[in-house]
């Protein structure tokens, strides 16, 4: 049943790419796809002690210019309380859109599809240690056929950085737990370098080449902790992760651990028929890395390129690979620039814009047509900027219209003006997904 349903859904997935003139570049190759123009932006926002509720929610902002509400955050909802909210993710169906918080480990599960201007809290799972096995830190949440897949960033036995993926049905019900590679247990990988330290962030797949990739991070004790500690802290700096691993997709068993030193974290693959490759940045060392496939049909792993000055820490965050797989958007955290590198020939790219957004910057969405670029500004809640050095934006969501060479700013809203708290992860939402049409739409025939 397994490989009949991942057949279907591929085999649709390339019949609707030719067409695709929006959403997002760097969702799971299984998800529906939106093929026109996005009607909202769902944000999932990290609350803020005596702003606002001071509590985490999941706001929707209206981004189809052909609105009356173009602009204008359009519905919010708070989950009560503060769980590190930090990112989602998307069934393959779409209906549904799953949030966690890396403090609590809780995960929250909005119905998007039943009216996609006011998301509704369809389930809460609250036991996702217990289920788990221990893992701890729900991080990305990838939609596999009929499937959710959640990375961990940490564990319950002594908070560090040894954790595991754990999968789950669309409904939300538990599966299994899949425990990242260690030096004591290999689980049959191949430990090709230094490392196998058991550290997991990030997860793409390439089906046609049957690959799950995953890129590694730190554990609760550091992310929870106040940054400027932290990097202080000769000992804790030594605890984040150094590897990316090569999984078998169908059987969920790692097979090869490549080093990549530097905490690498989000994953970005190409979506050529022979493109054999993802993209990865590393936080600490200020590199982008290149996983690809050699002729031999081995993986290998290599740093491509430097972003920025390594020794300003700019501190990479996070990337979106462009359609055509000849660009990467570039955000680095620390010094709220974005930049994009010519990636046509992916062992040597070379930088061809830069931009600085703000105080700071974190997570960057594109649209498939490359002419829209939405960007937000929290990273963590205890390492975020409170305050501006220079009169800058501090905690936003924008959009931008891209032509090829100029970032046009579209509008921007302060999250801390609205009351809203700091903004983390955004996915695009659709009515024409679900056969619906915009409330000004119904009866305009």
């Amino acid at each position: 049943m397994f490989t009949r349903v991942f057949a279907c859904v591929l085999v649709a997935w390339f019949v609707a790419l030719p067409i695709a003139s929006a959403d997002e570049t760097c969702m799971s190759p299984y998800m529906a796809k939106i093929v026109g123009q996005e009607d909202f932006v769902y944000i999932w926002t990290l609350g803020m002690e005596g702003v606002g509720d001071g509590q985490d929610k999941m706001v929707n902002v209206d981004v189809n210019p052909d609105s009356e509400a173009y602009g204008q955050v359009v519905h919010s909802l708070s989950v009560g309380g503060r769980n590190e909210a930090h990112h989602s993710g998307l069934t393959d169906d779409r209906r549904y859109l799953w949030a966690s918080g890396l403090d609590t480990s809780k995960i929250f599960i909005f119905d998007v599809h039943t009216d996609p201007a006011a998301p509704r809290l369809h389930k809460q799972i609250d036991d996702f240690v217990a289920k788990s096995g221990g893992v701890v830190g729900p991080h990305t949440s990838y939609a596999l056929p009929g499937r959710m897949l959640v990375t961990g960033l940490s564990n319950n036995r002594d908070h560090g950085g040894r954790t595991g993926m754990v999968e789950y049905t669309n409904a939300g019900d538990y599966i299994t737990t899949h425990w990242m590679p260690t030096d004591d247990n290999l689980n049959g990988a191949d430990k090709s370098g230094s490392f196998a330290g058991g550290y997991g962030y990030d997860v793409r797949v390439l089906p046609r080449r049957n690959v799950m990739i995953t890129s590694s991070f730190t554990g609760w004790n550091n992310y929870m902790r106040n940054l400027g500690q932290l990097m202080a802290d000769a000992e804790a700096m030594k605890r984040f992760g150094n590897t990316v691993v090569i999984w078998d997709l169908h059987t969920r068993q790692p097979k090869k651990i490549l080093d990549v030193p530097g905490a690498p974290l989000e994953i970005r693959c190409a979506w050529g028929s022979n493109s054999n490759y993802c993209f990865t940045t590393t936080a600490l060392t200020s590199q982008i890395w290149l996983i690809y496939e050699d002729a031999q049909g081995e993986w290998q792993a290599k740093a491509v390129a430097d972003i920025g000055d390594a020794s300003k820490v700019p501190l990479p965050v996070d990337i979106s690979i462009t359609a055509d797989d000849n660009h990467l958007w570039v955000n680095t955290w620390n010094d709220g620039k974005v930049r994009l590198f010519d990636t046509s020939d992916p062992h040597a790219p070379t930088q061809v814009f830069e931009q600085q957004l703000g105080e700071q910057i974190n997570m960057v969405s594109q649209s498939w047509d490359g002419e829209r670029v939405y960007f937000t500004s929290s990273l963590l809640a205890n390492w975020d900027k409170l305050e501006s050095a220079a009169d800058q934006d501090v905690q936003y969501f924008k959009l931008f219209n891209w032509d090829g060479s100029t970032l046009t700013p579209e509008f921007t809203i302060d999250f801390i003006a609205e009351n809203l708290g700091s903004p983390h992860q955004m996915r695009f939402g659709a009515y024409a997904l679900y056969g619906l049409r915009a409330p000004e739409q119904v009866g305009a025939d």
